[in-house]
């Protein structure tokens, strides 16, 4: 059987499976189960479980990717339009699963499929007058936020199946009330997540902007 496991289909499989246990209960002993193997079967592919999250990432960025193909890519588009849009579709693939920026943090890609988005991306800003470097740190520094911000937002979520129940702004609001201001950033903090991403994207890249204009 573990010669005619596919290692796409265990990659697969597992980010099925994200959605139903999230990233503490995704063992390779579940994953087999699930696939209705044995769990040494798998190690045929993957060596640990970092391993399989490495190529969970992998995949990940892959549908981004095709994501963005899909919807015309940035052919045309300002360095400030595909900052903003490369990133805008990175966290719609994140929000796809369960922990998903949480598995796509600190991972390791296991080819090289990554460099040819992140190339194109390069060059657009490189072809706006950004240095290799700049253009570099300017990518680098929206994907942080992008990342932690799905982190954040996803750890914020209502999760009934865990027993999780979200943050109630009003209820934090009562329990803030000697502190005005704190319980007044509630709704900004842990409101509409779509509109918070929005504004924190817009401010970053509106700061690369003027950060290079003070340089020059």
């Amino acid at each position: 059987m573990a010669n005619r496991l596919d290692r796409d289909q265990v990659v697969s499989t597992a980010l099925e499976l994200l959605n139903d246990v999230g990233l503490e209960g995704l063992t390779l002993r579940r994953i087999g189960k699930e696939l209705d193997v044995q769990a040494p079967a798998l190690y045929w592919h993957f060596k640990n479980k970092q391993d399989l999250l490495d190529a969970m990432a992998t995949e990940m960025l892959r549908r981004m990717t095709a994501l963005q193909e899909a919807e015309g890519g940035f052919a045309h588009a300002t360095w400030q339009e595909m900052l903003a849009g490369s990133h805008r579709a990175l966290r719609r693939v994140l929000l796809t699963y369960r922990d998903g920026a949480k598995v796509y943090s600190g991972t390791r890609f296991t080819d090289t499929s990554y460099a040819v988005p992140m190339e194109r991306y390069l060059a657009s800003l490189v072809g706006a007058g950004f240095t290799p470097g700049e253009a570099a740190r300017a990518y680098y520094t929206v994907y942080c936020f992008t990342i932690g911000y799905v982190i954040e937002e996803q750890s914020a979520a209502d999760d009934p199946e865990r027993g999780v129940k979200g943050i109630d702004v009003t209820e934090r609001a009562e329990r803030l009330a000697e502190f005005p201001l704190a319980a007044a950033a509630g709704p900004e903090l842990f409101g509409d997540a779509d509109a918070g991403f929005e504004a924190g994207l817009a401010a970053i890249v509106a700061g690369i902007a003027a950060t290079r204009r003070r340089a020059g």
